[in-house]
């Protein structure tokens, strides 16, 4: 009917914060998640109530005067105020959701006449999959009523709540309400359908893989990262461990909660080795020449002048821990100092065994070096000129890389705001977990 679908265009913003709307894939397991608490849908209903009485308003107030005609009684009747006074959004465990609206509206039915009348809305509404795979709500119930309230004219009451629902038709005023919530594009699955940008040539997409579960916690939703390297998605080996959402505590004031699971950072890491982010290059304040005063093989080896360049690759696959209250992964890596095209003479190389990065930041680095066997008398002297550079420069480099951050799902016009980050175990698989409330803003959040 009219009713339902105007109810289900009404929650489209809803829609977009419960299934982030891309398209759902199933050849992978879910690696992370989100859980849209009770107090993330009373925030959302809370931000969107005064924009949905202006919207109202400006419809209704504006599309109620028609010209007076003898044969409709009902022409006479003008709204000239409306309320909002109610607009909630409740869980209703293993269902769903219901929306509940209440409108009062003043309605001048002649020139010292004036009536009040309640126009009630409520709505059973879920997230379902469709048979193309994306996520969208719907309404398996919606019941829009308008009684009167007040009036200061001798006419029989239902007689006159039947004038103003012709005068005003209820099924209209729902596709109005869509705008009730804060703006979104036309086709809201259009912000979502680009992956989000780690590097210039490195991105993420979260896709959800099922409609989501309800719960006295919240809305709870699994998805899976796709990565995207070149624009081409990676392959990425299945979680070892089935990913579940941990339960929050029953008394946490967020509005959502992201959960990443150890699998996800490891096809984080594995996505920027792939993208060769990781990979560092550097010029030294050392030339040949200068070497050459130190190292006499230099002077005959390089006939000019070049400068000393130190360039670290991966050499395998990055390993992610996490633990509880600790983070840990470890990037294995070669580096080689030499000079020349493309390094065609190297003159020491250095294996970067491991980087510890503990709360996104880089730590200690273990070097096992080995000199060109040319310059095997004067391995101690080559090491003691760049094994400090080594240790400084690639964590260095590689925190550049972690501090442009990562996009978390999200939407636009909302933000996170006094996010707070945990690494919790629990049942042996750990998480890290992301509280954040949400702030309605004109601005992306990138974290």
């Amino acid at each position: 009917s009219g009713k339902i679908c105007a109810c289900m265009a009404m929650l489209r913003t809803l829609s977009i914060l419960l299934s982030l709307l891309v398209p759902a894939h199933t050849t992978r397991s879910p690696d992370c998640g989100g859980i849209l608490t009770p107090s993330g849908l009373r925030y959302l209903a809370e931000v969107s109530k005064p924009h949905a009485e202006s919207v109202l308003r400006r419809d209704l107030m504006d599309s109620s005067a028609p010209a007076p005609s003898p044969t409709s009684p009902s022409s006479r009747n003008q709204i000239i105020s409306v309320k909002v006074d109610k607009f909630s959004l409740t869980l209703i465990p293993d269902t769903g959701m219901r929306l509940s609206i209440e409108v009062d509206l003043g309605i001048a039915s002649a020139p010292s006449a004036t009536k009040e009348m309640r126009l009630s809305i409520l709505a059973d509404l879920h997230v379902d999959m469709n048979p193309e795979e994306n996520l969208e709500l719907v309404t398996s119930d919606c019941k829009p009523t308008l009684e009167e309230v007040q009036s200061t004219e001798q006419t029989d009451s239902k007689s006159s709540g039947s004038d103003v629902d012709k005068q005003i038709n209820v099924e209209k005023i729902l596709p109005r309400a869509c705008h009730s919530f804060p703006p979104l594009p036309e086709h809201p699955s259009a912000p979502f359908a680009a992956p989000f940008p780690i590097t210039p040539n490195c991105q993420v997409q979260y896709l959800p893989l099922a409609a989501p579960m309800y719960s006295e916690q919240g809305i709870i939703i699994s998805l899976q990262t796709t990565f995207q390297v070149a624009g081409a998605v990676i392959p990425l080996p299945v979680s070892p461990v089935p990913f579940s959402m941990p339960e929050p505590a029953r008394s946490s004031p967020s509005h959502l909660i992201l959960a990443f699971s150890e699998h996800f950072y490891t096809s984080l890491f594995s996505a920027l080795e792939e993208s060769g982010a990781l990979n560092v290059s550097l010029l030294s304040s050392l030339t040949t020449a200068t070497l050459a005063e130190r190292i006499t093989q230099m002077g005959s080896l390089f006939q000019e002048d070049l400068p000393v360049v130190l360039q670290a690759v991966s050499r395998s696959s990055p390993h992610v821990v996490l633990e509880e209250d600790k983070a840990i992964v470890q990037l294995f890596l070669t580096a080689q100092i030499g000079a020349g095209p493309s390094l065609s003479q190297s003159f020491l190389s250095v294996n970067v065994v491991g980087v510890e990065v503990c709360g996104a930041c880089a730590g200690s680095v273990s070097l096992l070096p080995t000199a060109d066997p040319a310059f095997s008398p004067q391995a101690a002297l080559l090491e003691e000129l760049f094994l400090p550079t080594i240790r400084e420069e690639v964590p260095a480099q590689i925190n550049k890389v972690l501090r442009q951050g990562v996009f978390l799902p999200h939407i636009a016009s909302f933000t996170y705001t006094n996010v707070n980050i945990t690494i919790h175990k629990v049942r042996n698989k750990t998480f890290k977990l992301l509280p954040a409330v949400l702030d309605l803003k004109e601005a992306w959040e990138q974290c």
